[in-house]
């Protein structure tokens, strides 16, 4: 495997983004489709698996937000701690979360000067991985 870099560190799941989440759309399509065109005597199953579709595209987003999320909250501990052992100071606090996920990313070498840059610059985690010169690896993202 080559190395994590700027263009190839976008994780995806084959099973999640290729298969999961295209069933659930073409299943949530073709319940409308069935209730739109069901009869009298099925429409209150045809109604049940439309509820159904839906919350199990709620269920998909929710369970992938919050996962997210407590991963979000992970990273910004870890890179706070990071930033305290680097320099003896926790972390700017103008810094967005977005733009601590993206200097995760940084070495150590440039870690310190790029979270100031993406404060006082307003840089979007784009921008903040663009200007990244030595890339660290972060596979454990999900």
């Amino acid at each position: 495997m080559s190395n994590q870099n700027f263009k190839n560190h976008a994780k995806m799941v084959p099973g999640y983004h290729y298969i999961a989440l295209p069933g659930l759309l073409l299943l949530f399509i073709g319940a409308i489709w069935n209730v739109t065109t069901c009869t009298q005597g099925n429409y209150l199953s045809a109604s049940l698996l439309l509820l159904i579709s839906f919350i199990m595209i709620l269920f998909s987003w929710y369970i992938r937000s919050f996962a997210l999320k407590a991963q979000d909250r992970a990273i910004r501990a870890e890179e706070n701690f990071r930033h305290y052992i680097l320099t003896n100071k926790p972390l700017p606090s103008g810094l967005t979360v977005q733009q601590i996920i993206a200097l995760r990313f940084a070495s150590d070498a440039e870690f310190s000067d790029l979270a100031i840059k993406a404060v006082s610059e307003n840089l979007s985690n784009k921008q903040i991985k663009l200007e990244i010169k030595n890339w660290k690896e972060d596979n454990d993202r999900v």
